[in-house]
C-alpha cells in the first residue's frame, strides 16, 4: 500500500470515529499494536495525531508506521484510563510510556474457606479470596504479619475443617495450640462465630482501623476485670499495648482523613516518577513510587493519569477523593481531585513530593554510575532549562578581568565542555588597546580578539559566554558581536556580583536562579576558575612589571637591561647578591658597576 493509499484509508476509518470517550489502537504493517491510548473524543484525539507536524521525532516516525486504527468506545474517560493502562501492560506496545518498576510486590490474603487463615503471598488466584496489598514496602507487611500474630490467634494448618470432620474428632491439637497461637478449632475448642469475629478484626487492621480494634480489646480487657479473670485481661492489655506500639510507629496524618489517595510527580526529559500514598483512618498504610521512561514526551498531566489508573487496578482503590500536584482534566462523578493549597492535605502532598524527589535522585544516581553520559546529558538540560537556552551549553566561554591601581590589565577566559573545565582551551589576555581601569573598554577588546579569531579560523563557536560583571560589561560584550556581525548567534549572560542573578542582552530585569540548582554550582565553579586563572597570570604581570621599574630607577638602565637581568637571575634579590663578575658576564662592564653600586649604598 503507498502512502498516499495509507491516509486515505486512514481518514476514511478517522471520519467513522464517534466523538465518545474510548481507547484507539494503532497497527502497524505487520498487524502488530504499536500504540494505545485514550481519548474524551475519540475522533478529535485521533485526528490531532494526522493534521499537523510533529516536533517530536519520535511521534512523527509513530504517524508513519500507522497502517491501521481500531477503537473500543466506554462509558467515561476515568474507564478509558482504566482499559487504557490494562491494554498497555497486556500488548506492551513500543510507542508507548513504559512503566519500569513492575516487579510483583507481596499481598496479604484471607482465605476463602471455613475457618479462614491468611498469610503473604505474591501471584494473586482469583479463588473467592480476600486481598489487601500489594505491599511495597515488604518489611511494613511483615511488621502487620507478625503484630496481627502476636493478638489474634488464627489456625496456620492446612486440615480441612468442615463441621463433620471437626464432630468426628478426626483432628487433635498441635503444638501451636499449646504455646497460644491457636485457639483449637479443629477440636471444637473454638467455635466458627468466635473465629470470624478474629478474622473480622484482622480485617480491620488491614484496611487501616486499628481504632476499632483498640476500642474492641479495651472492651474486652474492662469486662476480664469485672469479671475476676484477671490473667484474661492482662493478656488483652499486653495485646493492646502491641497495637497502640504499633500504631505510635505509624506515619499518622489527621484522624479526620480518611480512604485518600495522594499522587505527586518528579520528573526530568526522559524519566518520571509518581509516588502514590494511601491514607485510611488518618495512618498512611500504603506506599509505592513508579518510575515511568517517557517515549513519546508525554506531559505531565499524562504520566499522572496513567499512575492513577495503574494504582487504582493494582490496589484495587475505591477512594473518592485524590489529591494531586495540579488541576486534572480527568471529569468522572465518582472521583473528587483536589489540588490542596495549605493545611494537612498539603502537608501529605509535599510528603509524597519528597518521596518522589528521593527516590528520582537515588534511580538517576544509579543510571549515571552505569552510563556517565547521561549524568552530562541531564545537567546541560537541567543548565538549558535554567538559562532559558535554545539549545544544549555543551561547550561554554567565561571572561573576567583583573588590572592593579590601573596597571598591568589582564582578561582570563576559562571554557567548559560537557559541563567539566577543558584546561587546555583557557587563554590569558594582555590588554593591548585599553589604558586605565576600563572595564567595558577591556571587555569590547578581548571578546573582540577571541570570537574575532574563531570566526576567520572557521573554528567552532561556544554555545554559552559567560561574562563575570554586571550590566555594563555585558552591554560591552554583546557590542562586540554585534560588531563582529555575531551578535544572536551565541547566547550569552552575564553573573552579577550576587551569583543567583542572571543579566541578559536587552533585559534589564534579572533573571533568579535556584539557590540549589545544579546551574548554580557550575556557574559558580566557572566564577572561582576564571578568578584563579586570571589573577595568577596579573600577578605575574604585575611583579614582573614592578620589578622592572624598581631596575629601571638605575641611572643609566633601561627597560632592556632590566629584562635580561631578570631572566637570568629571575629576582631583584639574586641581582642584589650577584658577584661584580657575574653580572658584567650578562650586562657588561660598565652597566654591571651602576648596579652594583647602587644596590651597595
Amino acid at each position: 500500500m503507498s502512502s498516499i493509499e495509507r491516509l486515505v484509508q486512514l481518514n476514511k476509518i478517522i471520519k467513522n470515529l464517534p466523538d465518545h470517550p474510548g481507547i484507539y489502537k494503532y497497527f502497524d504493517a505487520e498487524s502488530k499494536i504499536i500504540y494505545i491510548g485514550k481519548a474524551k473524543n475519540l475522533k478529535k484525539r485521533v485526528a490531532s495525531y494526522f493534521n499537523k507536524v510533529h516536533d517530536n521525532r519520535k511521534t512523527a516516525v509513530l504517524v508513519n508506521k500507522i497502517e491501521h486504527i481500531e477503537f473500543t468506545i466506554v462509558d467515561s474517560e476515568i474507564d478509558a484510563l482504566l482499559l487504557e493502562n490494562s491494554l498497555i501492560k497486556k500488548h506492551q506496545p513500543r510507542f508507548n510510556i513504559l512503566l519500569k518498576d513492575d516487579k510483583t510486590y507481596p499481598s496479604i490474603k484471607i482465605t476463602n474457606e471455613r475457618f479462614p487463615k491468611f498469610y503473604s503471598m505474591r501471584n494473586r488466584v482469583k479463588d473467592g479470596s480476600e486481598y489487601f496489598g500489594p505491599y511495597a514496602n515488604s518489611s511494613m507487611m511483615h511488621t502487620i504479619l507478625d503484630l496481627i500474630r502476636t493478638t489474634i490467634p488464627t489456625r496456620n494448618c492446612n486440615l480441612n475443617l468442615s463441621a463433620s470432620n471437626i464432630k468426628a474428632q478426626k483432628f487433635k491439637v498441635c503444638l501451636e495450640y499449646h504455646i497460644g497461637n491457636c485457639k483449637g478449632p479443629c477440636v471444637g475448642l473454638q467455635s466458627e462465630e468466635d473465629y470470624l469475629n478474629s478474622i473480622a478484626q484482622i480485617r480491620e487492621i488491614l484496611k487501616g482501623n486499628i481504632a476499632k480494634v483498640i476500642a474492641f480489646l479495651k472492651q474486652s480487657m474492662n469486662q476480664a476485670s469485672v469479671d475476676m479473670h484477671f490473667e484474661k485481661a492482662a493478656l488483652m492489655k499486653h495485646k493492646l499495648e502491641s497495637l497502640e506500639n504499633y500504631q505510635s510507629k505509624s506515619t499518622i496524618v489527621s484522624n479526620s482523613l480518611t480512604n485518600i489517595d495522594v499522587f505527586s510527580l518528579a520528573e526530568d526529559e526522559k524519566y518520571a516518577f509518581v509516588n502514590f500514598l494511601k491514607v485510611v483512618n488518618g495512618m498512611i498504610i500504603q506506599t509505592k513510587t513508579l518510575e515511568y521512561k517517557k517515549m513519546l514526551d508525554e506531559s505531565a498531566e499524562e504520566v499522572l493519569e496513567m499512575a492513577i489508573a495503574e494504582v487504582r487496578d493494582t490496589y484495587q482503590s475505591d477512594a473518592t477523593e485524590i489529591i494531586v500536584p495540579f488541576e486534572m482534566q480527568l471529569i468522572d462523578a465518582r472521583i473528587s481531585f483536589i489540588v490542596p493549597k495549605a493545611g494537612e492535605k498539603k502537608k501529605l502532598l509535599d510528603l509524597s513530593f519528597k518521596n518522589a524527589l528521593y527516590y528520582k535522585k537515588d534511580r538517576l544516581d544509579q543510571y549515571e554510575k552505569v552510563n556517565p553520559e547521561l549524568r552530562v546529558d541531564r545537567l546541560l538540560g537541567v543548565m538549558r532549562d535554567d538559562l532559558r537556552l535554545s539549545e544544549l551549553p555543551k561547550h561554554i566561554e567565561c571572561f573576567d578581568n583583573s588590572n592593579f591601581q590601573g596597571a598591568f590589565p589582564v582578561s582570563a577566559m576559562v571554557c567548559f565542555k560537557d559541563g567539566k573545565p577543558s584546561k587546555k582551551d583557557y587563554r590569558h589576555y594582555n590588554v593591548q588597546t585599553v589604558e586605565g581601569p576600563d572595564d567595558f573598554a577591556t571587555m569590547y577588546e578581548v571578546i573582540t580578539r577571541r570570537y574575532k579569531r574563531l570566526r576567520d579560523e572557521h573554528e567552532p563557536f561556544p554555545q554559552l559566554i559567560v561574562v563575570d560583571g554586571g550590566k555594563g560589561q555585558l552591554s560591552s560584550a554583546m557590542q562586540a558581536l554585534k560588531d563582529l556581525g555575531l551578535y544572536g548567534q551565541i547566547a550569552m549572560v552575564g553573573i552579577a556580583k550576587r551569583l543567583e542573578e542572571i543579566y541578559y542582552p536587552d533585559d534589564p530585569l534579572p533573571l533568579h536562579i535556584d539557590k540549589k540548582s545544579e546551574t548554580l554550582r557550575i556557574l559558580q565553579q566557572m566564577r572561582d576558575e576564571v578568578h584563579r586563572f586570571g589573577i595568577t597570570h596579573h600577578r605575574s604581570r604585575r611583579d614582573k612589571g614592578t620589578l622592572k621599574n624598581e631596575l629601571e630607577a638605575i641611572k643609566g638602565i633601561g627597560p632592556e637591561t632590566a629584562e635580561q637581568l631578570l631572566r637570568e637571575l629571575k629576582s631583584v634579590k639574586k641581582i642584589k647578591e650577584a658577584p661584580l663578575e657575574l653580572l658584567e658576564n650578562i650586562v657588561g662592564k660598565a652597566k654591571a658597576k651602576l648596579v652594583a653600586d647602587y644596590f651597595k649604598l
